[in-house]
């Protein structure tokens, strides 16, 4: 028996008579009441009292319909679950991410993505935390990793925070520097130490003044990794990474955690709308695997007592 008869069937009751089913489905009267007389047939029972004003249900047709509507439903959940497997699988994916996640967490995580989901096209915008926020609320991207400041939560408003990891507060330094073989320090043992520094008044070195009054005395201003490592590695300063950072530093340099708490972590964030999204429903599982990893990997051994 094909779905179509039952739809019709459905069509039918709903609309009370042969004629406006027809109307409806775009058939003839003849091609609907031709349906009727094959369900009935079908099930060797009559369905349908026909009358002048139009028609009604036998009491086989009321089991009919009870049938129909659960079959119907369970075929429009189907098709749903399997358009949404078809969109995670070669749909689109728009990633916000502040620098340090789009240059750390968010490459491992979609390595692990790509593995089962190659198809998806996934496209990465960096930016700081309040401008991703406006992206992500503006519908101009699916999924934002943002940071905060540690025991600091965030007012969710409409967006559902997921939180990923904390990460932790390290300073780096050349693997010769007198203090390099420390388990980790003060930043009241490096109040002498000239320190390399980014630009922004986000970065790591430049925040700790507002945290917590410790200020950094900067010889030297760099906006990428790469140019903080070299000062570094070459004994000219110090700078402070976060730990989710860790990888990005040279075998020459060498980077101890920091003890002071009001400096120790900031919380990181996946950020979303709420709004269904197959692939990124997808990605958001692997992304917090990811971190989780991540996180057991920089959590540095704790102080002998």
């Amino acid at each position: 028996m094909e779905l179509t008869l039952l739809q019709t069937f459905r069509e039918v009751v709903r609309r009370g008579s042969i004629t406006a089913a027809a109307s409806a489905l775009g058939y003839t009267q003849s091609a609907v009441s031709r349906q009727m007389g094959l369900l009935e047939h079908e099930f060797a029972a009559p369905l349908l009292h026909r009358h002048a004003r139009g028609v009604e249900l036998t009491e086989e047709g009321q089991r009919l319909l009870e049938h129909a509507e659960a079959i119907l439903d369970r075929m429009d959940r189907t098709r749903r679950e399997l358009a949404a497997v078809r969109a995670a699988e070669t749909g689109q994916l728009s990633i916000g991410a502040f620098a340090t996640a789009g240059a750390a967490l968010v490459p491992r995580a979609l390595s692990a993505f790509r593995s089962t989901h190659p198809a998806v096209s996934v496209t990465l915008v960096e930016g700081p935390t309040p401008r991703l926020l406006t992206r992500l609320a503006a519908a101009e991207a699916d999924l934002v990793i943002v940071s905060t400041p540690a025991r600091h939560p965030p007012d969710p408003g409409k967006l559902c925070w997921h939180h990923l990891m904390t990460d932790r507060l390290l300073v780096a330094m050349a693997g010769t520097h007198h203090l390099a073989g420390r388990r980790a320090l003060s930043l009241a043992d490096l109040a002498d130490e000239p320190w390399i520094a980014g630009p922004s008044a986000t970065d790591a070195t430049r925040a700790l003044a507002p945290a917590g009054g410790f200020a950094p005395r900067i010889a030297f201003t760099a906006s990428d990794w790469t140019t903080k490592f070299g000062f570094v590695a070459s004994g000219l300063a110090v700078t402070a990474v976060p730990a989710i950072a860790a990888s990005a530093a040279p075998p020459d340099v060498t980077l101890v955690p920091v003890t002071d708490a009001w400096a120790a972590a900031r919380d990181i964030f996946a950020v979303t709308a709420g709004r269904h999204h197959a692939a990124r429903d997808h990605f958001l599982p692997v992304l917090a695997r990811t971190a989780a990893a991540l996180a057991h990997g920089l959590t540095p051994a704790p102080e002998p007592g």
